[in-house]
């Protein structure tokens, strides 16, 4: 199982490769630098109330009213287990429109939007069932940063998070 999941990683990223370059929003959690392709990203919005939901997963906040839209909130430090969230003037929610539904994700800041070119993107490195990349794209390289492509559509339907269709393999 974890080798099908490593070549669909890899599968991912070279649909990625195959254009000379894609656009990605960058995000931090803790002392990482994440990166989600763009065109998932719908808005960027500051972190404000959010009703929350009895019985629901931990990582889930809660949900939003937008524009008459109930979007669920999704905490990602809370998600990867990156420690415990804390909340300030930088804490952002990504709006994200994923095949449809709108979803949105909780992080620690956004810092910009990155053109990687081809040379630029490395496989997934290989952790056997040590350490879950299933929803990781790859690794990109800018100047001497480092970014874990996140595959936010794969993340968001999966089964534990239940947000999206399944999606078809």
């Amino acid at each position: 199982m974890q080798q099908t999941q490593a070549a669909s990683a890899s599968e991912s990223l070279n649909a990625t490769h195959n254009s000379s370059s894609s656009e990605f929003l960058t995000f931090r959690l803790g002392k990482e630098e994440y990166g989600i392709e763009i065109l998932k990203v719908q808005e960027i919005r500051g972190y404000d109330a959010i009703t929350r939901i009895a019985n629901a997963p931990e990582f889930i906040k809660g949900v939003v009213n937008l524009r008459g839209v109930i979007v669920p909130i999704v905490d990602m430090r809370i998600k990867f287990n990156l420690g415990e969230a804390h909340y300030d003037q930088f804490t952002v929610v990504i709006i994200l429109n994923l095949s449809g539904r709108v979803v949105g994700i909780v992080v620690d800041g956004v810092s910009d939007v990155i053109n990687l070119e081809t040379e630029q993107l490395r496989d997934t490195p290989e952790f056997g069932a040590v350490i879950d990349t299933e929803y990781i794209m790859g690794l990109g390289t800018v100047d001497n940063r480092m970014l874990i492509l996140v595959d936010i559509e794969k993340l968001m339907s999966s089964r534990e998070m239940g947000l999206l269709e399944q999606v078809s393999a």
